[in-house]
């Protein structure tokens, strides 16, 4: 047991729609509400040069964001230096676009998917479980959304998760680094508002079946409990 919270980073990438953001709210709150209690997090606007020192923290969370990580902005290209080193430093988890930045800053490959959109509730088998994936299952179903997926693995990282939609879904590092295509921080609301309002730039037969797979039950308290327990290992 630790004696005082552990005090996680919180690197935000993007932001969600303003609209949205009222009544849900951004990124780092979602993630503080997905930690609760025993976590201390603080919030760094990486798009605006904010950074971390990795140790100085238990702890990173990368969220997720409307950019793509082969892009050339030069936050992203920082973005990418600061996770190689960071790597070892501290415990690193990254979301969506998170998961495919430790990917392509470790040596994997990430490419906008020829497979489209990927949008509401989408389940993955579990494979290989670590030790830090307590409560046990076989498969998650957790909220999406994303266009680009890794298309090549690090060689040193190994899958946790997978779909034939989504074949790495889930990597790991060692034991402490961790990655997730899809957005346990995400409630349904949430992942519903965002994907009805992208209707047209998403095919309104897939919103419709994206917003009814949404209605389902979903294991994002299961994989917050994951990520709580591989912080806290």
């Amino acid at each position: 047991m630790h004696s005082r919270p552990l005090r996680i980073a919180i690197l935000k990438t993007g932001a969600p729609p303003p609209a949205l953001a009222e009544v849900h709210g951004d990124y780092p709150a979602m993630f503080a509400t997905l930690l609760g209690d025993g976590f201390e997090t603080t919030t760094f606007d990486v798009q605006n040069g904010e950074w971390p020192d990795s140790v100085a923290f238990d702890g990173a969370i990368i969220t997720g964001s409307a950019a793509g990580v082969y892009e050339d902005d030069s936050w992203i290209g920082a973005l990418l230096d600061w996770i190689r080193a960071a790597r070892g430093r501290t415990r690193l988890v990254g979301v969506c676009f998170g998961h495919q930045a430790m990917a392509q800053a470790l040596g994997g490959r990430v490419e906008k998917s020829e497979r489209g959109w990927g949008v509401g509730l989408h389940r993955y088998e579990v494979v290989g479980a670590p030790a830090w994936m307590r409560p046990a299952a076989s498969t998650v179903s957790i909220p999406v959304s994303h266009q680009d997926q890794v298309v090549e693995v690090p060689a040193d990282a190994r899958v946790t998760l997978r779909s034939d939609f989504t074949p790495h879904a889930g990597l790991a590092w060692g034991d402490d680094a961790v990655s997730f295509q899809g957005h346990p921080e995400f409630t349904p609301a949430y992942a519903g508002e965002l994907t009805a309002g992208r209707r047209g730039r998403i095919d309104p037969e897939l919103v419709d079946r994206a917003l009814e797979s949404l209605r389902g039950p979903d294991d994002r308290e299961s994989v917050a409990i994951w990520i709580r327990g591989f912080f806290a290992a």
